[in-house]
């Protein structure tokens, strides 16, 4: 049965795609679409098309399984047969209108949407730019400054703003079918207009190209195919549409194949299949209406962030009064900053914090089903928490850790049912970060992985399994190459000559960057309290460094001396390497970029490698969506494990 079905009412004909989740434009739908689009012009008696999707979504792009092997009728055969239609085309869109789905769109001749929909060309997160014309009629329809954020970020607009730079038409009030009905009959009365590509981009003369591609190569470290849309977005502004579109179609196929596309396809596709056990587990989630949350710190309070402004009612617990006022003024900060960002609105953010409590009588989180605690990472304190969580929580309470290392098993070992028990591994800023580690211990059960999967699906989370070990996924791995890290600079590395060479490859910040801004003493306090168990510190450098005081940022010197906020190589660091070399024998040597990233990525692979032998993650493309989505590791390399596997 084809997703495209074709219909008429009287002289009105009407297309409707139903290609369910998400009406995607696969092979079968272009086949659809371009029967339609000839047997409404071998009709006499039809005057107008409506064009519209059932389901939850307009079309919300093409279907991306289909890039690697694409087949005829390919999608701009299609929307030219719409686009230069002697009768009126009108989309009637609802949900999202993304990729090829708001090429589809543009090439009619109409357009009206419901208020709550979305609009993006979001090529640019696959490696490829629009393919059907995207860069050419875009333009035409909206200022280029608007049109280069649109096609070079990849984030959607909202329905109002479309309507406000030309987008679309109008907005539906009530009733969307019945509204393009109305839009289409005015247009078939008024007779075919200019084609849009007769017509010539818009606001293009104050656009100064080279700032722009100053400015996307910033932006976007690296990546290829940002550049390569700005550079559609020129030809269109500088060369005829038809010569534009040959172009853009050219530059589609070519970086289809590239490495870059590959690498993004692959994690796309590893976002959505992360934690699938907790898809396959029997057990049944609590409800996440009403949740408590211990500790108002840093993480504390953006884990309650997150769940105020995913509906829930949050009980806040804290050591004091004192403590607990505090940690209400960090949530409603991130509340307020998830304001300014455009995240919520006014009214929202405060019924958001309406839905807050605070105080310091656990007794208070009796009624909670979900509790997740988030105090300081020390064992014999978090097992305090637990012990009192234990006492006066319900037996079908689920209760969580926030812990970055510790081992998830010792905590549950201390309550009367360790099925309840589990870790959720957040990320700073927990109300912004999209990644979750679930972290299942021995004695795990589903109804807590059911939670954790359902708490994942409410914050918009990207959900990751991992076992028990020091560190698990993430921060297992990330120990491991900032050990080796340190050992090059014994050997004769120095930490901006590391910074550089990862920045080279696409990270944000190098890792010694990192480290000063997150603050050395946190890692310091782990060592020495690893110390004190019997394991000693691997990291002398790091441990002298603290000693000194030089704990970062916040104290205007780490690995780095700060002057107005800005970095500098500090001698002192220099002369506690030379030192630190000299004690372990080693004479000093230069380093090449390509040395410094091949084994920071060996060090990545060899550990996931460990990781996945030791069962602690689900698979590798599981690795690597830990690493790109908590870690930095560029996007549009796909994570590290992907690269193992296309280096071989």
């Amino acid at each position: 049965m084809s997703p495209v079905t074709l219909s008429f009412d009287g002289n009105l004909a009407r297309v409707m795609i139903d290609n369910p989740p998400v009406n995607a434009l696969s092979k079968a739908v272009h086949v659809g679409l371009l029967k339609a689009a000839r047997t409404i012009a071998s009709r006499c008696d039809v005057t107008a098309v409506i064009l519209a999707c059932t389901g939850r979504s307009f079309v919300a792009g093409s279907d991306i399984r289909e890039l690697d092997d694409p087949q005829p009728p390919y999608l701009p055969e299609v929307l030219t047969a719409i686009e230069t239609s002697r009768i009126p085309w009108v989309a009637a869109i609802h949900g999202t209108a993304l990729g090829g789905g708001l090429e589809l769109a543009m090439a009619c001749h109409g357009r009206i949407a419901d208020s709550s929909a979305a609009f993006g060309l979001p090529e640019v997160t696959l490696g490829i730019v629009p393919g059907a014309g995207g860069t050419v009629r875009l333009p035409r329809l909206v200022p280029m400054t608007q049109a280069i954020e649109i096609v070079t970020g990849g984030k959607p607009v909202d329905a109002t703003s479309a309507l406000a730079m030309g987008l679309v038409d109008t907005l539906s009030q009530r009733d969307l079918i019945a509204e393009a009905e109305v839009l289409a009959k005015g247009l078939a009365a008024e007779g075919p207009g200019p084609l849009l590509l007769t017509r010539p981009p818009r606001d293009v003369a104050g656009i100064d190209w080279a700032k722009e591609e100053a400015r996307v190569a910033a932006r976007f470290r690296g990546a290829t195919a940002p550049a390569e849309a700005l550079a559609s977005l020129r030809e269109c502004a500088e060369l005829g549409a038809a010569e534009a579109m040959a172009r853009a179609r050219a530059r589609f196929l070519r970086l289809s194949t590239s490495a870059e596309a590959a690498a993004l396809r692959h994690i796309f596709f590893a976002e959505r299949n992360a934690g699938q056990s907790l898809r396959a587990t029997a057990g049944q989630s609590v409800d996440l209406d009403l949740c408590g949350v211990i500790g108002g710190g840093t993480m504390g309070a953006g884990i309650a962030a997150a769940l105020l402004l995913s509906g829930s009612v949050v009980r806040l617990i804290e050591r004091d009064a004192l403590a607990a006022e505090a940690g209400r003024a960090r949530i409603a900060a991130a509340i307020e900053t998830s304001r300014q960002r455009g995240v919520l609105s006014a009214d929202a953010a405060q019924a958001a914090l309406a839905r807050l409590s605070v105080g310091a009588d656990y007794a208070a989180l009796v009624a909670c089903p979900l509790v997740i605690e988030a105090v300081f990472e020390d064992m014999a304190v978090k097992r305090a928490v637990f012990e009192q969580l234990d006492a006066v929580m319900p037996p079908d309470a689920i209760l969580a850790s926030n812990t970055s290392y510790l081992d998830v098993d010792a905590l549950a070992a201390g309550t009367w049912d360790p099925a309840r028990v589990l870790g959720l591994h957040f990320f700073s800023p927990a109300h912004v970060m999209k990644l979750l580690e679930v972290v299942r211990g021995a004695r795990t059960g589903p109804r807590a992985l059911a939670t954790a999967g359902a708490l994942a699906r409410r914050l918009r989370k990207t959900a990751v399994v991992a076992g028990v070990c020091d560190g698990f996924i993430g921060n297992r791995i990330m120990a491991a190459y900032r050990q080796d890290c340190e050992a090059m600079l014994l050997q004769g590395a120095d930490p901006a000559e590391i910074d550089a060479a990862m920045r080279g490859y696409g990270f944000a910040m190098g890792l010694f960057e990192v480290q000063d801004m997150s603050g050395l003493d946190i890692a310091w306090a782990r060592r020495r309290a690893l110390a004190a168990a019997g394991t000693p510190s691997m990291s002398t450098i790091s441990d002298r460094l603290c000693e000194a005081g030089r704990l970062g940022r916040k104290a205007g010197r780490g690995w780095y001396d700060y002057e107005d906020g800005k970095a500098k190589a500090a001698p002192v660091v220099e002369q506690i390497l030379a030192e630190e070399s000299a004690r372990a024998g080693l004479v000093r040597r230069d380093f090449t970029q390509v040395e410094i990233m091949t084994r920071i990525l060996r060090v990545m692979q060899e550990e996931g490698a460990q990781i996945l032998a030791e069962g602690i993650a689900e698979s590798a493309s599981d690795i690597d969506v830990v690493m790109v989505a908590g870690y930095g590791f560029p996007r549009h390399r796909g994570g590290p494990m992907f690269q193992k596997r296309v280096t071989r």
